[in-house]
């Protein structure tokens, strides 16, 4: 069972010492039912969708079947959760292998949700509905964005139950990964005290990521450096869109530079550094202003795991891997400083574009402006749509930005259309979010969240049927507030 569905299993994961992982099947569930099912992307990754919806396919989404050529398991790791270290695992997701797409590409299969593993810490190993929905959407809007980021091929409900603070019904995703490695990953290996087994998972991670730097002099000092690269990047893309992790443990980023786990994540509104949504951030640790400094803080912690293999002499280590680190903030600057200036249509660089960005963020601060909507309407110079309309602030600096867009080169068309692929029309508002999955999860009504879905699919068009999905929620006087569903 398996082949006409389309699945192309070459598990490499089961090569490692088995330190890392132990083989576990997910638990079956009683009356499995498909949610939702992202077909393009399976027959992207070489899939039949119509035979992935049907009854055998359903039963390997849910756990109830494992097809041909899989190798369920789950991944041992460790992390800093809040600061504090921690051994994990997964504790409620079970890896069924690594698909080879028709490119050729590997990529790891997940699924989420599928009961108690090794790992699982006395918690049930299930996931309830709406926080499957939330990654189900979360992570394909961050694909739409062009944001690095783990896909979700499917949501199944199990017909079962699952209890937290009350009942709530029961689903197991699907995750696609370039691979689950984390920095977590790493911090179990040199946890466990054997050099060998570190280095075996360093030239898996090498292998499988960074192949272009297997014949490098110090190539664990390459990997670091490819990593920090990557994560420079990545952060840099979640700050220019407004997006707030919200559980940045070290367990939580990926050696590949995928954004994952979209646990209690959102997006934000007004535009406030301090910012949190997580319930569980009472102290503001990963609010949106701290997301690149505690990257920097995780990167660190990936670095101490590599101290054995960057040299024999420990000071030296010690060096090489301070040295490396040191240039994510640089790298995190120049990427984010680029970004900015996309946004707002700045094709060259000039030495006061810092100072110039750094103003119209502090204005949209103290005025409460929107912070999609403000570059949106900057974008289309609908500047009535914004809470600056009017204000001194802005017409000082609007008058400024003018004058900077008049010393380029180029034409004010070019700017124009750099910023329109620059700045989003749409991004998945916290209000039409929840409305989905309240669709979804209380009259099983899926409309909703597939109509949303396609216009997070193509947030740079600016058409049309985007309008009613750009407006803002009504106001409250509470705070919006997420939950990472365990």
């Amino acid at each position: 069972m398996g082949k006409e569905i389309g699945w192309n299993f070459d598990n490499s994961y089961p090569h490692l010492p088995q330190t890392f992982y132990t083989m576990h099947n997910p638990t079956p569930v009683r009356a499995p039912k498909l949610a939702v099912l992202n077909r393009p992307f399976a027959e992207t990754l070489g899939l039949d969708a119509e035979a992935l919806a049907g009854e055998d396919g359903v039963s390997v989404l849910a756990g109830n079947r494992v097809p041909e050529g899989a190798t369920p398991l789950a991944q041992a790791y460790a992390g800093h959760q809040f600061g504090h270290f921690t051994m994990l695992g997964d504790g409620r997701a079970v890896l069924l292998g690594e698909q080879i797409t028709p490119k050729g590409k590997r990529l790891d299969v997940q699924l989420k949700g599928p009961g108690r593993t090794p790992y699982s810490r006395g918690g049930d190993g299930r996931a309830s509905l709406g926080p499957m929905l939330r990654e189900y959407i979360i992570s394909e809007a961050m694909h739409g964005l062009g944001i690095p980021t783990t896909r979700s091929l499917a949501v199944v409900e199990t017909g079962e139950p699952v209890y937290r603070e009350t009942e709530l019904p029961g689903a197991i995703l699907t995750r696609v990964a370039a691979s689950h490695i984390r920095v977590g990953t790493f911090q179990y290996a040199a946890g466990m005290g054997e050099v060998d087994d570190l280095r075996a998972l360093a030239d898996y991670a090498i292998e499988r990521h960074y192949p272009e730097i297997k014949t490098d002099e110090n190539k664990y000092l390459s990997l670091l450096e490819e990593v920090i690269k990557r994560q420079a990047k990545l952060i840099s893309q979640w700050q220019l869109v407004g997006f707030i992790h919200g559980v940045m443990n070290t367990d939580n980023m990926t050696i590949s530079g995928e954004t994952i786990d979209y646990g209690p994540c959102a997006f934000m509104d007004t535009y406030d550094p301090a910012t949190v949504f997580s319930s569980i951030d009472r102290e503001g640790r990963y609010a949106y202003g701290n997301q690149p400094y505690i990257g920097a803080w995780n990167l660190a912690r990936f670095a101490e795991t590599l101290l054995p293999l960057l040299h024999d002499d420990e000071e030296e280590a010690l060096k090489i891997a301070n040295e490396a680190i040191s240039d994510f903030a640089k790298q995190f600057q120049k990427n984010w400083l680029n970004g900015m200036r996309a946004k707002l249509g700045l094709l060259d660089e000039d030495e006061a574009d810092g100072n110039l960005i750094s103003e119209l963020l502090g204005t949209m601060e103290k005025y409460h402006a929107d912070y999609t909507n403000t570059f949106r309407a900057l974008t289309f110079d609908k500047l009535e749509d914004t809470a600056l309309y009017e204000k001194e602030e802005f017409k000082n600096w609007y008058k400024r930005w003018q004058e900077r867009l008049g010393r380029q080169k180029d034409s004010k068309e070019v700017s124009h259309e750099l910023m329109r692929r620059s700045n989003p029309a749409v991004i998945p508002r916290n209000h039409r979010v929840e409305e989905a999955i309240d669709a979804a999860v209380k009259n099983g009504d899926y409309s909703v969240m597939e109509k949303l879905l396609k216009v997070l699919s193509e947030p740079y068009a600016h058409s049309a049927d985007q309008e009613e999905y750009c407006t803002l929620p009504d106001p409250t006087g509470r705070p919006y507030r997420t939950f990472c569903g365990t």
